[in-house]
């Protein structure tokens, strides 16, 4: 059955899309998905999940593909070759993949269109990284040499979120054909449509036949991708209650796992750093993307000496980040993800003023027909609460800052690693010094000194304590989906 159409169709409403198996359209054998715009209601289209069978047979199908095609054994030019096909297939449907993820997640479209650039990055580096990565010769301790190797792992089971469909899915899928692995990816849900685009790019680069599959599905289908005997890796991004469910179901055939989950990141403001360009990066830190990042700087930790000139300034800056339609040029911050995200959000708002939060700013939905059909909320700012209540704790994954005043260094690194999460940290002063003690002294995978969210596929990313297990990007993002073998050769 073909695949793709050139140019690619968007969903039809009232037709049930085909899933991505063995690199071929499937139909899916499972209850049919709709797949909601955020901005305003409207059904995108439908979806049929993957049943457990359907699970069970993508799997066994990527497994013979891999021997048959011995994907691991072709030079590594070869598998480069095919992942700078797959970026350049990207760069081609950029717009049709922006449009698709701006309708599913609700990001704006700059945002989206940006991140599609950045998923054909992606598989670009990995291309590189694929072709120069070398096995290494340790020293011998005797009259022998040794060798160290690289192998794949087999079948990976790839779990993507909904915030960032196009470069979770890139960050995964690029490293793991680099290592010489084949995929199933399972998309969220909500974001179903764009991620198998995104496989269908991978396809039409001309990745060897049943590598690449990419399933929609619920609980049910992650749950039979995770236990299925032929997985030999788990890569997951997500929720820190979801990895630790696959991790618990993982323990008992020991398979390997990747797990990038939550966090409650610090955003450290000094008395004597730049408070301009500091609370565009705190605003822009926590907001951008609606709040629904991984690393979105929720704790806005600022020095008493400044805070209440701070707040304003904040305050100031949030005023003129423009909520609006995602198709909108000159929109900031879209709509939620989805609107059961939406009443999640305003949950924990309502719980945070109950519990004796002073609302800064926003605080509610914005007002008007415009938004009345969308899951929309104001970028919101909350005072008057300590490090150990619920807002300051919980993921909100949402447009919410909690504004916490510090007195002192030492309290500061108390207060910011008295958290569950340790996946990232902002810090902004004009003291090296203070800057280089408080960046080792804070628990986080990531640090930022005086900017906030700058990211590199070539730099390690992953998170200390619950923020989960193993680095995704650079050079181990690849070697996490690899296992090492030493050899050992007399002479």
């Amino acid at each position: 059955m073909p695949l793709l159409s050139s140019p690619p169709l968007p969903p039809v409403p009232g037709q049930t899309e085909p899933l991505l198996v063995a690199g071929q359209a499937l139909p899916g054998d499972g209850p049919v998905l709709d797949v909601v715009n955020p901005a305003d209601g409207s059904l995108i289209g439908q979806i049929a999940t993957a049943s457990p069978a359907l699970v069970r047979h993508t799997v066994d199908t990527a497994t013979r593909a891999l021997q048959a095609s011995q994907w691991a054994a072709r030079p590594p030019h070869e598998r480069a070759r095919v992942l700078t096909r797959t970026a350049d297939e990207i760069e081609r449907q950029a717009d049709h993949l922006a449009d698709l993820q701006m309708r599913e997640n609700g990001k704006t479209r700059t945002e989206s269109r940006g991140q599609a650039l950045a998923a054909a990055g992606i598989f670009r580096y990995y291309a590189a990284v694929c072709e120069c990565a070398e096995d290494s010769l340790p020293p011998p301790r005797g009259d022998y040499f040794t060798m160290t190797v690289h192998e794949p792992v087999g079948v990976v089971a790839a779990l993507t979120p909904w915030n960032s469909p196009l470069t979770m899915g890139a960050q995964k899928i690029a490293p793991a054909l680099a290592a010489g692995n084949a995929v199933v990816l399972k998309a969220a849900e909500t974001t179903s449509f764009v991620s198998l685009a995104l496989g269908q790019c991978v396809v039409a680069a001309g990745v060897p036949d049943g590598l690449v599959s990419v399933l929609a599905g619920g609980v049910d289908t992650a749950v039979a991708l995770v236990d299925d005997p032929g997985i030999g890796l788990i890569s997951f991004t997500g929720g820190t209650s979801t990895g630790q469910s696959i991790a618990r179901r993982a323990a008992d055939r020991l398979v390997p796992l990747i797990l990038e989950l939550g966090g409650k990141s610090p955003h450290i403001v000094f008395a004597d750093a730049d408070l301009k360009a500091a609370a565009k990066s705190v605003a822009s830190g926590i907001f951008g993307g609606t709040g629904q990042s991984c690393v979105a700087g929720s704790r806005l930790f600022v020095d008493c000496a400044v805070a209440d000139a701070f707040v304003t300034r904040l305050i100031a800056e949030v005023e003129t980040m423009r909520v609006g339609p995602p198709s909108d040029p000159g929109t900031v911050l879209g709509p939620l993800a989805s609107f059961a995200q939406r009443d999640r959000v305003e949950g924990f708002v309502t719980r945070g003023t109950e519990a004796g939060g002073k609302i800064l700013a926003g605080g509610r939905r914005p007002g008007g027909a415009d938004f009345a059909d969308g899951a929309y909320y104001l970028p919101t700012i909350i005072g008057g609460l300590d490090n150990r209540s619920e807002l300051a704790q919980e993921e909100i994954f949402g447009p919410v800052l909690c504004v916490l005043p510090f007195d002192g260094e030492e309290a500061l690194i108390k207060a910011a690693n008295d958290s569950v999460y340790g996946l990232a940290a902002g810090i902004w002063t004009a003291d090296y010094r203070r800057a280089w003690r408080v960046a080792r002294a804070i628990e986080a995978g990531t640090v930022w000194i005086n900017t906030y969210k700058q990211l590199s596929i070539a730099a390690p990313f992953g998170g200390y304590k619950l923020s989960g297990l193993g680095r995704e990007k650079g050079i181990q993002g690849m070697r996490a989906y690899q296992q090492t073998k030493s050899m050992y050769w007399a002479v």
